[in-house]
């Protein structure tokens, strides 16, 4: 279990988690070792563009949401350079960045969820 993992886990009970994400792939929306902050989310009301903490094929990601198919109940997932990661179902969304350093995310209101 890697620690993404573990963040997810906290999240899907209910609470909201910082911690400071390492690597590249999300520059310069989230640079490495930034304090971000992921509230649970409601999965109906992810857009393109919001960044979410997703499971995807087995691996958990902080990454952008690239696609939605509200039809099937699923987004898809990619990084900030172009790579997608893949599909996953609404039940695989744990949280929904709201803060980067501090500083609020854009389109994050209304989007959050309270067990």
């Amino acid at each position: 279990m890697g620690a993404l993992d573990a963040v997810a886990a906290r999240v899907a009970e209910g609470r909201s988690v910082e911690f400071r994400p390492s690597g590249t792939s999300m520059i310069p929306l989230i640079r490495s070792r930034q304090l971000v902050t992921v509230a649970p989310v409601d999965p109906t009301k992810v857009q393109v563009g919001d960044i979410v903490l997703a499971r995807v094929a087995g691996t958990t990601y902080l990454h952008l949401v690239s696609a939605v198919d509200t039809s099937r109940g699923r987004v898809q997932i990619s990084n900030n350079r172009g790579r997608v990661n893949g599909w996953t179902d609404h039940t695989r969304l744990y949280g929904i960045c709201v803060a980067v350093d501090g500083t609020p995310r854009p389109r994050t209101a209304g989007k959050t969820r309270t067990p």
